[in-house]
């Protein structure tokens, strides 16, 4: 029988190759990314770990490039998981990229790929621990701003509303709550074929994007010095979640967020609330 096809954007480093090497016994790999030297590394990689992996170039901010990777697919086999990894951090692009690629291109991912669902598909989409943050004092405005994922003028929308929303931080953790609304609507269409829709919530990570931002955010530390762990996570660790989302022990679990953060966002509360932070 044809293995499901576990498609995985971002999947060239990070948390993104962390899962390929969780899923790759049970499913053939589909890796997508924007870098085409780091996804012929990590095929490599892959390669000499014993995966079977493919390998196709995307900029998930593009709608057209989202339906070329599900129709890339379709032809390796039925869909098992899905894993979005691929998404932007505060130091590393400006507030209306980030809402460009972190939210819409979240929608654009799940618009592309419904077609795709069948029983036993799963779709875990990568939040953040910031969206959490925000969720705590959104407005309604800012939640129906949200619903608009995939729209055109989401951006236009963001500046109209609030043109703080556009500061690099602000958009990180909105469009990340926007990822968390998400989910929790996608699982409403792929649940009548049987499909799973879930969101996932890491911490801070040990990963490269997780250290630039420690770098550049001194806070970060206090953060991570405040939590009852005392430690950034690790990207096999949040792997490791995602492989169970994706199986059949979760079988009843949809349209929810797992909080993976080594109890940090509690932590940053109570800083928040102590006006220590």
């Amino acid at each position: 029988m044809t293995r499901p096809v576990a498609v995985i954007t971002g999947g060239a480093g990070g948390m993104g190759l962390a899962c390929a090497r969780v899923l790759g016994d049970a499913h053939r790999l589909l890796l997508a990314d924007v870098d085409a030297d780091r996804l012929r590394a990590a095929g490599a990689a892959l390669a000499g770990e014993g995966f079977e992996s493919e390998g196709e170039l995307l900029d998930v901010a593009d709608r057209a490039q989202m339906h070329t990777l599900a129709a890339r697919a379709a032809e390796l086999g039925p869909l098992g998981a899905l894993v979005h990894t691929a998404g932007l951090s505060p130091t590393m692009a400006d507030g209306a990229c980030i809402w460009q690629v972190n939210l819409n291109g979240s929608a654009y991912l799940m618009d592309a790929f419904r077609p795709s669902c069948r029983d036993g598909s799963v779709a875990v989409l990568l939040a953040s621990q910031a969206g959490h943050l925000i969720r705590t004092g959104a407005t309604a405005e800012l939640e129906a701003l949200l619903d608009a994922a995939g729209t055109d003028d989401l951006v236009t929308r963001v500046r109209s509303l609030d043109e703080a929303l556009l500061d690099p931080g602000a958009a990180y953790g909105a469009s990340k709550y926007g990822v968390i609304r998400l989910a929790e609507r996608e699982s409403t269409t792929w649940g009548p074929s049987g499909g799973r829709v879930v969101s996932l919530s890491p911490g801070i990570v040990d990963t490269a994007m997780g250290r630039a931002e420690r770098a550049a955010q001194p806070f970060m530390q206090t953060m991570i010095e405040q939590t009852p762990l005392g430690r950034m996570g690790t990207a096999a660790e949040i792997a490791t979640v995602v492989a169970f989302l994706c199986s059949p022990a979760a079988s009843f679990l949809t349209g929810t967020d797992v909080l993976v953060d080594g109890g940090s966002t509690q932590a940053v509360r109570s800083l928040l609330a102590g006006g220590t932070l």
